[in-house]
């Protein structure tokens, strides 16, 4: 089984909709860390399971510098963009999602 990781830090601001109190639902930014791992047991015609940029283009291009509230479907807590980012990237089957140094959030099939 061949498997690969690709890192990315991503600029993003978000506010979570809750059902009680809490300062996370002003808006608010976090400077993401996240993890993408992904694995399969054959290379494409180019000898790799996915190509780095590909993983960058679906997930960083799309969420750096934004605000993940107007681009995203769903509530962007950290859970739910490690179970997005694993249905976007082909051959994804667990993302790390860190939003601070010590909150980190992974989602696996």
């Amino acid at each position: 089984m061949y498997r690969i990781k690709k890192r990315l830090e991503i600029s993003a601001a978000h506010r979570l909709e809750l059902n009680y109190e809490s300062k996370c639902q002003n808006l608010h930014g976090h400077n993401w860390i996240i993890d993408v791992y992904c694995q399969s047991s054959t290379l494409n015609e180019n000898g790799m399971i996915i190509d780095f940029s590909e993983i960058k283009k679906l997930i960083s291009d799309r969420l750096d510098h934004k605000c993940l509230n107007d681009v995203l479907p769903f509530n962007p807590t950290a859970e739910n963009i490690a179970r997005w980012i694993v249905s976007e990237v082909p051959h994804c089957y667990q993302a790390h999602v860190q939003e601070s140094e010590n909150n980190i959030a992974t989602y696996r099939i």
